[in-house]
């Protein structure tokens, strides 16, 4: 697999020479100051592919070309979106770069309650507790109906916190949910917005009476208006496993297991239509045996996104050490490296350790958490691929 690192632009810290030097092959990266729904220009995107190339890189993956909201809802802006999104998949094709991945998640992308919950060691990794998210849900949104979402042991242990927690913990915790992990790439809330849970709020309500087969038919609508320009240009549209993998927030998920991907690939049987292979995504679900699935879709996987978790029976969850946890990241290199060599590979969240944690990098996007992943992942692929 080729060996990618996902790159924030120039304004990153972590350099395009410090990539080269630790082995890194091909940048996964977006043009990330032109706002959500706007078309991107070739002469924009030729600039960036060669300020990249300069370094002897590549601009393997766009990473994402995002899905604006009202493609999401069906709101009265779809159709002039949709354009100006096959006008930047056209000009992505004409500059030659063909492997887009994109999510389908409403109104929040990732989700984490944590984004330094220690280890024994002294590094910290990115951690979701169910409980304090329920809070968050219950106690914070105040939403209509989220109590119901919940077991009569869970309302109990977020009544219990509700006693306990203090104004400083709420804050954080809003500021870890719906804005450090959400607005640092093209999200619906930024650094510095004022009343980030007003505007959480309605976002939400876009979505009120859409349920799953509402959502999975606006993708299908989506995919097949974009795929002709996909097939025109040899485009990859690989799609990014929700995160956790399951209903939340009265959202409806549609990408969290295999009976999910079957319906995604058959919606719109088209070999552009593919899959970003999560393993962190896919094994933070307990329902899922993520190698099995990795054997089942490797040919329709475009991408591949290694790391992994650990899940408590509690639904608590915490990003492991990429030699361990659920995802078998050991096992998902022998089966892509046999059946997908050719696939770009990126690490995909690091723990934070040494001197990272003074830098102000994005959570989960270090530089020394991700660099000893990909010393590892690299010694995996050594071990697998035939002598010469």
């Amino acid at each position: 697999m080729q060996k990618t690192w996902r790159w924030f632009g120039k304004s990153d810290k972590i350099t395009l020479p410090m990539l080269k030097q630790i082995g890194v092959e091909g940048i996964v990266t977006a043009l990330h100051g032109i706002p959500n729904g706007e078309v991107w220009p070739l002469e924009a995107i030729q600039e960036m592919k060669a300020y990249i190339e300069s370094f002897g890189l590549r601009w393997s993956v766009v990473e994402s070309l995002p899905v604006s909201e009202a493609m999401k809802y069906a709101g009265e802006e779809r159709e002039t979106l949709i354009a100006n999104y096959k006008l930047s998949l056209a000009n992505l094709g004409r500059a030659g770069i063909t492997t887009v991945c994109y999510n389908f998640m409403p109104v929040i992308d990732w989700i984490r309650t944590d984004l330094t919950h220690p280890w024994a060691d002294g590094t910290s990794s990115l951690y979701f507790d169910k409980i304090r998210f329920a809070y968050f849900d219950c106690c914070i949104l105040q939403r209509v109906g989220a109590e119901a979402d919940y077991t009569e042991e869970e309302r109990s242990k977020v009544h219990a916190l509700a006693a306990t927690i203090t104004e400083a913990e709420k804050e954080e915790l809003i500021d870890t949910i719906i804005v450090k992990t959400q607005g640092f790439v093209n999200g619906n809330i930024k650094e510095g917005d004022q009343n980030p849970v007003a505007i959480f709020k309605r976002l939400l309500s876009r979505y009120d009476g859409i349920n799953r087969e509402m959502l999975r038919e606006n993708l299908r609508y989506f995919l097949t208006a974009i795929l002709p320009v996909c097939d025109e240009w040899g485009i990859n549209m690989c799609i990014h496993p929700d995160d956790p993998p399951c209903q939340v927030l009265g959202l409806p998920r549609i990408v969290t297991d295999g009976e999910d991907i079957d319906w995604l690939l058959g919606a719109v049987d088209n070999p552009h239509n593919g899959l970003t292979f999560c393993a962190g995504s896919l094994s933070a679900g307990l329902q899922n045996d993520v190698p099995a699935l990795a054997r089942r879709f490797a040919h329709r996987t475009h991408f591949v996104h290694l790391r992994s978790t650990t899940v408590s029976p509690n639904g608590n969850f915490i990003e492991a050490s990429h030699l361990e946890g659920r995802g078998k990241v050991p096992e998902l290199v022998r089966i892509f490296e046999k059946l997908r060599p050719d696939v770009p590979m990126r690490i995909d969240h690091g723990r934070l350790m040494l001197d990272d944690a003074d830098k102000g990098y994005n959570p989960g996007y270090s530089f020394h958490g991700r660099m000893l992943a990909l010393a590892q992942v690299e010694g995996m692929m050594a071990m697998v691929t035939p002598a010469t």
